[in-house]
């Protein structure tokens, strides 16, 4: 008996070691109601997911413990960090970081998976793209996504139709105030420099929340 509970004792020093030496970086977005948290360890490695309700957090033990925090409305993985969103700008930063640092730390000791149902956060090039629209993807999978990816979100590509290229906004970009020149002035000058088929780019809301977001003053 007491054996086992000097190894349990041992077993929670090391626990708490593993927490206590695991240092989390954070990198400010252009959105300010979004935060990037590097953990030091990979998160998704090479893809990216967008939970942008809690309703959504089913698929991640990580994602549904950090929507339990108050005051967190939205979360991100990209391939090495974290991206979480605050409900508003009265939110103090200084007062959600202790619980969300807390959250992370836990998570990464208890070796649970990341995600327990894998469901592609992407569009794939496939063998019915032509070739204006293997292009396109090229260029978003090798050029923008991952600058994109360096302010805490990601761009999905959703489509191309009349010379419009269709995409939705993920992570820090969901509700930032720049997302728009980032699409108008970053993406399409990009897409429309190296294909001129493309004529403008557009932003796609495709569930309820986006459109609420999109509406509300």
């Amino acid at each position: 008996m007491a054996r086992c509970i000097n190894n349990l004792s041992c077993q929670i020093r090391l626990f708490s070691f593993n927490m206590r030496y695991m240092f989390i970086q954070t990198q400010d977005t252009p959105n300010p109601n979004s935060l990037k948290f590097i953990p030091g360890k990979p998160v998704l490695e090479t893809r990216t997911m967008d939970f942008p309700t809690s309703a959504t957090a089913f698929r991640s033990p990580l994602a549904r413990q950090l929507f339990r925090i108050e005051g967190v409305k939205s979360v991100f993985f990209g391939p090495d960090f974290i991206t979480v969103t605050k409900e508003n700008e009265e939110l103090d930063w200084n007062l959600l970081k202790p619980d969300i640092y807390a959250t992370i730390m836990d998570f990464f000791a208890s070796g649970l998976p990341l995600v327990t149902e894998e469901t592609p956060s992407g569009e794939a090039g496939s063998e019915d793209d032509d070739e204006v629209v293997a292009m396109i993807k090229e260029l978003l999978d090798t050029r923008i996504r991952p600058t994109v990816q360096e302010d805490g979100g990601d761009v999905i590509y959703k489509g191309f139709e009349d010379g419009i290229v269709q995409l939705k906004l993920q992570g820090s970009c969901t509700s930032c105030p720049s997302s728009i020149i980032t699409l108008k002035n970053g993406i399409q000058n990009m897409l429309q420099f190296y294909i001129p088929e493309v004529e403008g780019v557009e932003q796609v809301m495709d569930d309820e929340s986006d459109e609420k977001e999109a509406n509300s003053p």
